[in-house]
């Protein structure tokens, strides 16, 4: 993006700020709870304009140790599944387990936070 313009997570950032501060408490009913699940689409995309890639290489990584090969994380992911589907990679692998789970609570952090609280 051209260094002139605002960065994408400041312009969503504002609307957020605008929807939340000023539109929603002016609704009620359907249109407030329109509103709300826009708030919330919005700030998905901001955390992973803001956290995506450096989660998405934290997920190559994990995948790079764990198949013992590299390659870019939608190939790895791929080449996961068909290991397991063919049981080359057991269900019960302990490595495995991590991988799952780290991967889980990093899409959490994009697509709900708040559940990684509890």
């Amino acid at each position: 993006m051209p260094s002139g313009l605002p960065k994408p997570e400041i312009l969503l950032q504002a609307a957020i700020a605008y929807l939340r501060e000023d539109l929603l408490p002016t609704l009620s009913g359907y249109h407030a709870y329109q509103v709300r699940v826009t708030i919330n689409v919005l700030s998905i995309l901001q955390r992973g304009l803001e956290k995506g890639e450096v989660l998405d290489e934290q997920e190559r990584q994990r995948l790079v140790e764990l198949l013992k090969t590299d390659a870019d994380r939608d190939t790895l992911n791929d080449m996961l599944v068909e290991r397991i589907s063919k049981d080359q990679v057991s269900l019960d692998d302990p490595a495995l387990r991590r991988h799952i789970l780290r991967s889980l609570e990093e899409a959490l952090q994009i697509n709900n936070p708040k559940w990684l609280k509890n």
